[in-house]
């Protein structure tokens, strides 16, 4: 199979302008990752890939991030913006719109048991 050579993933991959500074530091999150150091192509998919190559990338791109210093502050960044592609904080694109839907569905219970209650103390 042929080969692409990879880049090393660049600040392009986390664009500057729309990251979040870290509050305990001056520089951005993003300037401490250690994916910054890995090839890029080991966290965005290639076209047409097959499903055990992306299966296997993917497990390979969250063992990156497991030993990531700011794994936290990229998973937040990416479920914010929200990043369509790629892993990000240990999370794929598919991992992300689940954690989403459950953060949704958890302020949404939680904004109808808080309503719930202030009826109840008015009543």
């Amino acid at each position: 199979m042929l080969q692409l050579p990879h880049q090393p993933l660049q600040v392009a991959a986390v664009p500057s302008q729309r990251t979040p500074a870290r509050e305990d530091q001056a520089g951005p999150w993003h300037s401490e990752a250690v994916c910054r150091r890995d090839e890029a192509g080991l966290f965005f998919a290639p076209s047409k890939e097959p499903t055990a190559a992306r299966l296997s990338r993917e497990e390979s791109a969250k063992r990156v991030c497991a030993r990531c210093p700011v794994m936290v502050e990229c998973r937040e960044h990416a479920l914010l913006q929200p990043e369509p592609y790629g892993v990000w904080g240990g999370l794929t694109a598919a991992e992300r719109r689940v954690a989403l839907a459950r953060r949704r569905r958890r302020e949404a219970e939680l904004n109808a048991s808080g309503a719930a209650g202030r009826i109840a103390a008015a009543g």
